[in-house]
């Protein structure tokens, strides 16, 4: 790596710096067979607020269905839509009020969501040593898509290491998801640098690697698992198991 003269490292956040273990979700029933969602937690909820005329089989049939819409758009678009806004469309499909008098309905049970969310996921101790030690040789900067702005800077923050990050930058803040190179040139933007002078670091070959390359940075790819590059994917520059291994490769 000594050829590389990098001045920042950008990494991304979920399976990079942070993970988060949907086995500690509660389990629910679904079609015959067992599922782990936050589900059981925002189900409640709904029906404090809706009463009688709320049903669980038309809800959870109208929710997947737009889980799977929204999917395909930000894959298709490079663009976000919010965890509120889904929650927002699936009321709306099933004809429990307009736009305005929902959102807030909406807005609480993001919050039910992402406080679930939250709860389940943190930083292993060895890759937040690793930040620190990156920090001592590099700017840094995150970038992650996640699809709510409030839930994404708490679990940055809940790191304990959100303070060393000099441009943070979570895709519900602006709309915009990876591989999207618009949402990579908001942090070129914000740490002011040329794109070859960042080592970008993620475990998503299609989004992290061919984004952060698209747009002329350097890319680490986290490959726990050994696996070929897949095809149509640039080659990356720098291949590791973890983030724990990258200050050592880097020399830091």
């Amino acid at each position: 790596m000594a050829e590389y003269r990098f001045k920042a490292v950008v990494l991304d956040l979920f399976d990079t710096l942070v993970n988060w273990n949907p086995n500690l979700l509660p389990e629910m029933e679904w079609r015959g067979r067992q599922i782990r969602s936050t589900l059981p937690w925002v189900l409640p909820r709904i029906e404090a607020a809706l009463g009688q005329g709320f049903e669980r089989e038309p809800f959870l049939r109208t929710y997947l269905s737009v889980v799977e819409e929204i999917n395909a758009v930000r894959e298709r678009d490079g663009i976000e839509i919010t965890c509120a806004e889904r929650f927002l469309r699936v009321f709306e499909r099933l004809g429990l009020g307009d736009g305005d008098g929902l959102r807030p309905l909406a807005e609480a049970v993001t919050r039910v969501h992402m406080d679930g969310v939250r709860s389940v996921t943190s930083a292993p101790p060895a890759r937040v040593e690793a930040v620190r030690r990156l920090a001592c040789s590099y700017r840094l900067g995150l970038l992650s898509n996640f699809d709510d702005s409030t839930a994404g800077h708490q679990i940055i923050s809940d790191t304990g290491v959100g303070g060393l990050f000099e441009a943070v930058v979570v895709s519900a803040d602006v709309g915009l998801r990876k591989p999207n190179p618009a949402i990579f040139e908001r942090v070129l933007a914000m740490l002011g640098l040329v794109a070859d002078e960042i080592l970008f670091v993620g475990d998503t070959p299609a989004h992290d690697v061919a984004g952060a390359k698209q747009v002329g940075m350097r890319a680490a790819w986290i490959n726990r698992n050994g696996l070929a590059i897949p095809d149509g994917i640039p080659a990356p520059d720098i291949v590791i198991p973890d983030l724990a291994e990258l200050p050592d490769i880097l020399g830091c």
